[in-house]
């Protein structure tokens, strides 16, 4: 499916594939999300909710309303779809063997597609933690949770995805290195570091091997001036032949296109005699 939805965006850049709205932690309603696709002239529109999930989380959908977001999918593309095509989709958390994208019950949805993210990490309890979101809240978690142990919190988060390509059941992976924002930030320095660059760079060969889409993730870019995967790593997938995506990740309305026409300017000067990016100081999260 995900190649006949590449085909059907064809050239346009006015589209998104990752987007979160009331059914998650998103801060409005589908149908606001859908009159700002059309407002900005976009052709195409992914609604991807983050996956109900087997702990508790205040982030995630919950499987019961699932058939509620079905049904308002539906409402949205009979309205709207004249005008931009829809998709219906989740963003599903791998969590180990026993949940995650290739679990069967994701299978049984009929997803247009499924983006594959890793946003828990088991802590040395084994208790799965989320690390994405505000940075005064991962500085805590790493006290509370972790042993203020930032290795071990990066080497579990790259173990986990790699686990989750291997896996399989989705066809886009999500912000593959988004840990090295809060990581870069407890710990200035620490993605320039040789152990941390062999591990992305191993996921990033994987999702090579492995023939997935990767998603250029332009969420951070306003306020944090940093996209995922980090723009040094862009030619290193365009020279394999990766196919990505530019989505922003977008949880209001009024930043479906924040950051695209930059990340595409970017990708637009691979190829030819580029400056060193120069990295710039990381800033705690704002979400």
């Amino acid at each position: 499916m995900i190649e006949e939805i590449l085909a059907d965006i064809g050239d346009s850049r006015r589209y998104t594939l990752h987007s979160h709205t009331e059914f998650c932690d998103g801060r409005a309603t589908m149908e606001a999300f859908a009159r700002k696709a059309v407002e900005e002239g976009f052709t195409h529109y992914g609604f991807t909710p983050h996956s109900p999930i087997a702990i508790t989380s205040p982030c995630n959908m919950l499987r019961d309303n699932v058939s509620r977001y079905d049904a308002e999918y539906r409402r949205i593309s009979d309205t709207y779809g004249d005008r931009v095509k829809f998709y219906r989709s989740m963003e599903i958390d791998y969590l180990g063997q026993e949940w995650g994208p290739a679990h069967e019950y994701f299978a049984s949805l009929n997803l247009d597609y499924a983006i594959g993210s890793v946003h828990f990490i088991p802590c040395q309890s084994g208790e799965y933690i989320d690390i994405d979101g505000r940075y005064e809240n991962f500085v805590k978690k790493m006290e509370r949770y972790f042993h203020d142990d930032i290795r071990y919190v990066v080497e579990t988060f790259y173990a986990k995805s790699i686990a989750m390509v291997e896996a399989g059941g989705f066809e886009i992976i999500g912000h593959l290195d988004k840990v090295g924002n809060n990581a870069s930030c407890y710990q200035p320095g620490i993605e320039s570091e040789p152990w941390y660059q062999a591990l992305l760079d191993d996921l990033i060969r994987r999702v090579i091997d492995a023939g997935l889409v990767v998603e250029i993730n332009t969420k951070a870019w306003h306020q944090q001036n940093r996209m995922f995967p980090h723009t040094g790593k862009w030619k290193m997938l365009v020279d394999a032949g990766v196919k990505l995506v530019v989505n922003s990740d977008a949880h209001v309305p009024a930043l479906i296109n924040a950051g695209r026409d930059e990340a595409y300017s970017m990708l637009d000067a691979i190829g030819q005699p580029l400056q060193p990016v120069e990295e710039a100081m990381p800033m705690p999260p704002m979400y």
